[in-house]
């Protein structure tokens, strides 16, 4: 009877640490213009843009025209990497990283937190994480 419950345990366990595993499928921002992929880098999660609605501004591909650094404004917006060394923080957050705004050019601490297999919570902070704005980020597929 212990081994029974120690292996339903287990199999629970993993399914929910399967579930949260963000790295699993494309993700929609709020607005559903953009799909992103999270991908790890040893420990630490990153996540890069890889479609766009609308992919192209006067024929040709969008480009980061909004960023501070003349060098990175011809950069392609496809394929960019937008939130960069995220650590784990507990079972269902995921902190102490940065998200690139290429709508404005900016760069904020971040956070996400798991809300269930198909949503997630995202807030862009700068200083103190009460100084900012969260959106739901949808799972693609």
């Amino acid at each position: 009877m212990k081994k029974l419950l120690l292996i339903t345990s287990l199999f629970f366990i993993s399914q929910a640490s399967f579930g949260q595993d963000l790295t699993k499928g494309l993700w929609y921002n709020a607005e559903k213009t953009s799909k992103i992929q999270f991908y790890k880098k040893g420990e630490k999660l990153f996540a890069k843009l890889v479609w766009l609605s609308e992919p192209q501004e006067n024929g040709k591909n969008k480009v980061d025209n909004l960023n501070p650094n003349a060098k990175l404004k011809s950069r392609p917006l496809m394929g960019m990497t937008i939130l960069e060394n995220l650590e784990k923080d507990g079972d269902k957050t995921w902190d102490e990283g940065s998200i690139y705004d290429p709508k404005n050019g900016k760069t904020y601490s971040c956070k996400i937190t798991w809300e269930n297999d198909n949503k997630l919570s995202l807030r862009g902070y700068m200083g103190i994480s009460l100084l900012g704005r969260t959106s739901a980020w949808t799972r693609a597929e």
